[in-house]
């Protein structure tokens, strides 16, 4: 941290990071790329899936090159294999990051690769050797299920005191359960529960904290063990997929409220503003295709509001007779201006301005794929926003198969990234060509002025190529931190 004239890891602000600038403790402004930091990022991390595929591969973490002056643009530059089969690796987090800007101390130098299925804990080096990870830890899934009784990790954010906190989907057994598992920021092993007291909400999933406000909250996606062998809309009225956001106190670590936001939401990823004063944000229901804003009464408490409805198309020749647009994942740019969700059903990624947060306003979409493109099994008999069905999407000479899924966004605002997997056993159900075909990452340009998405043509990393055969890319992370893994405090 030193080396970068800052106190520690990431940056002072979330403007800070967009600019790529940080205060030096001589309170200069000093360009981080000597950190390999700032707003032009030239590789990213990306947790690769075999299980479900039929190929007898352990997951890997890959290393992709995305400097458009590099001579390895858009490759897989180095692959980390996991020592396990079956693991489905999901979405990784730091063991330091902007939270601990002010702890000279920290350095943001491991990955926390939490696996969905196994419940074993990846620790990976980034720091010996940027572009060549190569794992330093794992944690057993035998202590998670002994220390916490808790299993199927999710979410894994770096907490301002150093430690490591990861939400769950469950118990060992794979019912419903939402407690969290704290590791030690540098030992990294398990110190228990960060939860106290006697309740505990019936699922979990993903959380967001905020200090300034004394708040933690968390969501709920659905009972692990039914979850695992793909989505049975039978599940629906047993009570089986998450309704509720999950209110914490930050300070006593207890569970104080929950607010329904209605049945079959399934609401996943949840993003306060980046604002540390802010007291409001953003979670997307999946089920119910809503987007919800959450916010701090002036009594105190906490409540939510649906701001953003994807209507349902009436179709023939799926799964059921409407087909919502399923919105798995969700980001708010550093300035707070723009928020971005894909729906992967439908296969589009939408961009809207929320300098009215109780008003966003559609400024960019576009279709990368989806189950409703001209030419497939699914004929829309109604459709509330379309005059057509979207026509394939091609690259590169490539019909691109599944829908735009996890999205992540350069500090500047400037560049979206996309891959098309959500977990492989679902993947498998809407979009068995992925299996076949493997999964992509693709690159959206950003007008951050006016608002508006348009592909980047000659960007395609094409992870049906990989030498043990196609598999399914996840989640995207930046060796200097981003906007869904840095929190301020």
């Amino acid at each position: 941290a030193g080396e970068c004239g800052a106190c520690g890891p990431g940056f002072a602000s979330p403007l800070d990071a967009m600019k790529g600038k940080s205060k030096s403790r001589a309170g200069r402004e000093e360009p981080r790329t000597v950190c390999h930091l700032g707003p032009r990022e030239e590789i990213v991390y990306v947790p690769c899936i075999y299980r479900n595929t039929g190929r007898k591969k352990p997951d890997f973490l890959a290393t992709v090159d995305v400097d458009p002056k590099s001579p390895h643009y858009c490759q897989v530059i180095h692959r980390l294999p996991m020592p396990n089969l079956g693991d489905e690796l999901h979405h990784s987090g730091w063991n330091a990051c902007s939270s601990c800007f002010g702890d000279a101390t920290k350095k943001r130098n491991r990955l926390i690769l939490p696996s969905l299925i196994s419940s074993r804990i990846y620790v990976v080096d980034v720091g010996t050797d940027l572009r060549a990870p190569r794992l330093f830890k794992v944690v057993n899934s035998e202590d998670v299920f002994w220390k916490c009784n808790l299993g199927y990790p999710h979410t894994s954010h770096c907490l301002g005191s150093g430690e490591i906190m990861i939400s769950t989907l469950g118990d060992p057994a794979g019912s419903g359960k939402g407690g969290f598992i704290l590791l030690d920021g540098e030992t990294f092993e398990i110190k228990g529960n960060w939860e106290k007291g006697d309740k505990i909400p019936p699922m979990g999933y993903d959380f967001w904290y905020q200090p300034r406000h004394n708040v933690l909250i968390s969501t709920e996606w659905g009972i692990p063990k039914c979850l695992g062998y793909g989505f049975d809309p039978n599940d629906l009225k047993k009570g089986r997929y998450g309704r509720r956001l999950n209110v914490w106190d930050w300070t006593t670590h207890t569970y104080v409220q929950a607010i329904d936001v209605g049945e079959d939401a399934a609401p996943l990823e949840i993003r306060f503003l980046h604002n540390p004063d802010a007291a409001e944000g953003y979670v997307g229901c999946t089920i119910s295709s809503a987007i919800h804003r959450f916010y701090k009464t002036e009594r105190g408490d906490w409540a939510a509001e649906k701001v953003i409805q994807v209507p349902s198309k009436k179709v023939e020749g799926w799964l059921l007779p409407d087909m919502p647009g399923f919105i798995t994942d969700i980001l708010i740019s550093l300035d707070d201006r723009f928020l971005y969700f894909s729906n992967w059903l439908h296969g589009d990624i939408r961009q809207y301005d929320i300098s009215d947060t109780r008003k966003p306003k559609l400024v960019g979409q576009v279709f990368v794929g989806g189950s409703i493109t001209k030419g497939g099994p699914v004929t829309v008999c109604r459709d509330e926003e379309l005059q057509s069905q979207p026509d394939p999407f091609f690259i590169k000479g490539k019909r691109v198969p599944g829908g735009p899924q996890m999205i992540q966004l350069s500090l500047d605002g400037k560049r979206l990234y996309v891959t098309t997997s959500l977990y492989s056993a679902w993947d498998r159900q809407f979009y068995p060509d992925l299996l076949k075909d493997g999964s992509v990452m693709l690159q959206l340009d950003v007008d951050t002025e006016q608002g508006g998405l348009r592909v980047n043509g000659s960007f395609l990393v094409d992870f049906g190529k990989e030498p043990e055969g196609p598999c399914l890319a996840h989640e995207i992370r930046y060796p200097g931190g981003d906007c869904t893994s840095d929190i301020w405090v």
